[in-house]
């Protein structure tokens, strides 16, 4: 009896060595033909292809579909929640938004439905709150489901540096995390979220930036403008596009047919009808030789030449080949991609985790 006591012991410690092993595994998703499951970086199968779709691990819980319904589980394979959601996202600040028959909730990492599934749809949370839409109308909510105030705005958009954007008979404006109008619906065009304590905004077909008081920091007089990324902020003026620092100088000329946002340093502009990228002095650190690009994440740019799609680094070299059709930003040294009509992952090093 003690023997057995011994060895259920044994098999309990050898259990939790297992999973505390796999918590600070890599694991990448890794498709078989049509089904999904996932590798370890040498692509040794260490949860079997048996999905019909999934995602990448976040706070150790990964999305994954079977008989076309969606849940979640473990690094161990456990199914922590079942697959029973029409649609489920990433967890944001302990909830994650959920579908069930065409309406939308939030669920806890234990699977409880802290939100029941009542809303036309939904957002992540964000700073304590989420946006949720009723009946063509949008209006927050906080993490136990209390309506910060009712349904009532024409548009929204999630909390960002304490504000969010609201639309109120055409016009937008902004509102604190009690729902106070603390800058009123005047403006006929604002950018979504503040950044880097600043706010684009057109009252009159012309863009400026105002700070979190409502004061107009940069004058109106740009024909279009765009976050401030970095410390700088992509301007619009008579047809040519630069960049201007938080006191309004423009300290990179309008010169280029289009501009990115910065990105590790790096802003991808267009000239002459191609692609490249300019560092913070306005000097071309990438040529422009490409037909489209995507900003900097991870040290890799993906880029497009001739209706393909590879990377480069931030000395222009390509470490991708153009051979896709379709990647996304690298995230924590993993993009998925598209191939033949296929989805699938690759690292920054171009391994492709799939098998056909």
């Amino acid at each position: 009896m003690s023997i057995e006591i011994v060895k259920g012991k044994n098999e309990l410690l050898d259990k939790i060595y297992q999973v505390h092993k796999l918590s600070n595994t890599r694991l990448i998703p890794f498709r078989k033909g049509r089904t999904w499951g996932f590798c370890n970086e040498e692509k040794k199968i260490v949860i079997p292809c048996l999905y019909d779709d999934l995602y990448e691990f976040k706070d150790g819980l990964a999305r994954v579909k079977l008989n076309r319904k969606w849940g979640f589980i473990d690094k161990s394979g456990e199914v922590v929640i079942p697959s029973i959601y029409d649609r489920v996202e990433n967890f944001s600040e302990g909830l994650a938004k959920v579908q069930q028959n065409d309406k939308y909730g939030f669920i806890d990492k234990n699977g409880k439905l802290v939100v029941p599934c009542f809303y036309d749809n939904a957002w992540h949370f964000s700073e304590g709150l989420a946006l949720v839409q009723q009946d063509s109308r949008y209006g927050f909510i906080d993490k136990s489901g209390k309506l910060l105030s009712r349904c009532l705005y024409d548009t929204a958009w999630h909390f960002s540096e304490g504000l969010a954007m609201v639309q109120q008979d055409e016009k937008y404006g902004f509102i604190d995390k009690h729902g106070e109008m603390v800058i009123p619906c005047t403006y006929l065009k604002v950018g979504g979220h503040f950044s880097e304590g600043l706010q684009y905004v057109s009252p009159n077909f012309k863009y400026g930036f105002i700070d979190k008081n409502g004061k107009i920091v940069i004058p109106c007089v740009y024909n279009s403008a765009w976050h401030f990324s970095e410390g700088l902020a992509r301007v619009g003026l008579n047809g040519k596009y630069g960049y201007i620092d938080k006191t309004g100088m423009e300290v990179i000329t309008c010169k280029y047919d289009m501009g990115g946002t910065f990105s590790e340093g790096f802003a991808s502009v267009k000239l002459n009808g191609k692609y490249g990228f300019i560092d913070k002095n306005g000097e071309i650190v990438i040529p422009c030789l490409y037909d489209g690009f995507y900003d900097f994440s991870e040290g890799l740019a993906t880029v497009k030449q001739n209706r393909k799609i590879g990377a480069i680094n931030k000395r222009g070299e390509i470490v991708i080949p153009c051979i896709y059709y379709y990647i996304g930003s690298f995230s924590e040294g993993l993009a998925m991609v598209e191939l033949n009509d296929k989805k699938g992952y690759i690292n920054k090093e171009g391994v492709q985790y799939w098998e056909d």
